[in-house]
């Protein structure tokens, strides 16, 4: 696991490369490794967890191919078996060090092998030199880059504050921001908050030769065979998670579980305790809070046989911990458990763990979300669902955002679409049932931008690498493949999931309702508490007006209406417009007036 970064068709000086590893270094503190040529360059700073004295990046073929690594590739030994078959000799067992070889022998579809997770940076030294980019299926592993238009230059990085350390790279806000990140709590498809910094989508190989522009292509999703019988799904899932979970046990570190106590993280915990003794780690909040899930993370942990590890955060410093996650995360999410994330895994890495499981992406696939269920009622009953189900994936729905923004920045994001047409259009008019497509949307754009970029980034903050037994392609496949009435049926959510689970996990944890694993902000967000006081100080009117986004007396009107009658939405609205104004005073400053000329 590392973090990578390099310039194409320009030049960059020592200095300036230094400056941007520096900036990442926290995913990577355990080597630097930097190699330089006409016209580009490649770099990367790595956290050491497979051959800890291997893996010397960047990763080199005779000078011909180049190349630099960021993730890991679970099926490494059965690769380079192969290419040692073929004459291959490599300095170390790193999973890293195969790509090279890998990439000589099966040129760019070198990528079709790999099961892993992956961000990788190559350059085909042996004629025009020429860069790939790629990307894993899902976007586990991000990375951010940027073209100037005039030149041609290209700069790339995994975390955005990092590709900011270019000359040139650009800070400039995407104006349409505000809005799509109210629209979806962080921006869908390959934009970002910055104008022209755009990030790879999952699946994604981008070609450039020197001196030329880059063309990029997405691979297509593997198929998903059909269930022989689907009567067997439960047991097919709990064999391939069993699986899965024993193989990203694997490593020269040790390896954590992360547990929340909901029946996702759970059934990983469980798993991996089949296979060894391990530790599990849990965050809650001190003080008496709704929806402290510790009690089942206990259950867990206890019917598991692991070392469990609670990490109790207090909610005063929330405020304080904010401006680290934005500055990692490089822009704003509006899900409140960014901090429990942050401070999670900063206790992880203290306690000493390099890597950790985690229970993310079991929703997506295999129907776990009220909004889903809520669309499949809405379909039966012949009322468009899709209003209903994109007002869900927002911070606020359209009528109450809109009621925000000042008049002209109401004008100015009239005809744009907060979430990008092309991902809205598969959504209303792609192939298969209503769930498939759902859940389609949900694999290719939600889960990449909301979730894993944010696991990812909180993570590598700490140097913790987080692996994703639900993100594996055997799971994935599975999850695809399943038919709707085994993901969502009679009222009930992942069917074929909660089946796998049965007898694994006590049945407290197994039938208690599903609640979301986060801040109770309701709760905290109340007049008195430093969190109130915090909000109302960056969300000061002065500091708005001078923004020109953001009414100040519509957002006075949000703590009116929070201090006096507490709800879900108006408190997640104002979560979200103090850590939009937390990020753009971070990165932008708050006070530079915006161009709204309406575009043409």
């Amino acid at each position: 696991m590392c973090r990578i970064h390099g310039y194409f068709n320009t030049t960059a000086s020592l200095a300036e490369v230094r400056d941007v590893a520096g900036r990442q270094r926290h995913g990577g503190p355990d080597a630097t490794g930097l190699v330089r040529a006409s016209g580009w360059g490649l770099g990367s700073n790595r956290l050491a967890i497979i051959d800890q004295d291997g893996g010397a990046q960047p990763y080199d073929l005779d000078g011909r191919i180049t190349a630099v690594f960021n993730g890991e590739i679970y099926n490494h030994d059965e690769l380079r078996r192969d290419l040692q078959g073929r004459g291959y000799r490599f300095p170390d067992r790193c999973d890293g060090s195969i790509i090279p070889a890998l990439y000589d022998t099966y040129g760019e579809e070198f990528v079709d092998l790999l099961d892993g997770m992956y961000a990788i940076a190559l350059v085909d030294r042996r004629d025009v030199p020429t860069l790939l980019l790629v990307t894993d299926h899902a976007g586990m592993k991000p990375l951010y880059h940027r073209q100037d238009p005039a030149t041609g230059a290209l700069h790339f990085a995994s975390e955005i504050p990092a590709l900011l350390g270019f000359r040139g790279a650009g800070t400039g806000l995407w104006e349409p921001g505000l809005d799509a990140y109210l629209a979806s709590k962080t921006p869908f498809g390959e934009r970002t908050m910055f104008d022209g910094i755009r990030v790879l989508p999952p699946a994604a190989t981008l070609r450039c030769a020197l001196g030329g522009r880059p063309v990029m292509v997405r691979r297509p999703p593997r198929p998903a065979p059909p269930y022989d019988d689907p009567q067997r799904a439960p047991d097919q899932i709990r064999q391939a998670l069993h699986t899965e979970v024993g193989r990203l046990l694997v490593a020269d570190v040790p390896v954590a579980v992360i547990t929340s106590g909901g029946l996702d993280s759970s059934l990983v915990t469980a798993l991996a305790a089949e296979h060894r003794w391990v530790h599990s780690f849990t965050i809650a909040y001190r003080g008496t809070w709704p929806f402290d899930e510790r009690h089942y993370a206990r259950l867990v942990a206890r019917h598991a046989g692991t070392v469990h590890h609670e990490v109790e955060l207090d909610p005063a410093r929330i405020p304080d911990l904010l401006d680290d996650v934005i500055r990692h995360l490089g822009q704003p999410n509006a899900d409140p458990i960014t901090v429990s994330t942050y401070a999670l895994f900063a206790a992880v890495h203290d306690t000493g763990f390099k890597a950790a499981l985690t229970g993310d992406a079991a929703d997506e696939g295999f129907g776990g979300y009220g909004r889903m269920r809520a669309a499949l009622d809405d379909a039966a009953a012949g009322i468009d669902w899709r209003p209903g189900y994109v007002d869900a994936l927002a911070v606020a729905p359209p009528h109450l955002r809109h009621a925000l923004y000042t008049d002209e920045y109401r004008r100015y994001v009239r005809d744009i679409p907060p979430i990008p047409t092309e991902a809205l259009g598969r959504l209303s008019d792609g192939d298969g049932t209503v769930l498939q497509r759902i859940v389609d949307f949900e694999f290719g754009h939600r889960l990449p931008a909301y979730h894993l970029r944010r696991v990812d980034h909180l993570s590598m903050a700490s140097s913790v690498e987080v692996r994703l037994p639900f993100c594996q392609p055997s799971v994935v496949a599975l999850a695809r493949a399943l038919p709707d009435p085994l993901r969502i049926s009679a009222g009930r959510v992942k069917r074929a999931l909660h089946a796998a689970a049965v007898g694994l996990l006590p049945a407290e944890v197994l039938d208690r309702p599903k609640q979301p694993f986060t801040l109770p902000i309701t709760a905290m967000l109340a007049p008195g508490t430093p969190l109130w006081t915090y909000a109302r100080d960056v969300l000061d009117p002065v500091r708005l007006h001078l923004g020109g986004q953001l009414d100040p007396r519509a957002v006075a009107d949000l703590f009116a209406r929070q201090a006096a009658n507490p709800d879900d939405t108006t408190a997640l609205t104002l979560w979200a417009l103090m850590t939009y104004e937390v990020w753009r005073d971070r990165f932008h400053g708050a006070t530079r007036p915006l161009d709204l000329a309406v575009p043409a």
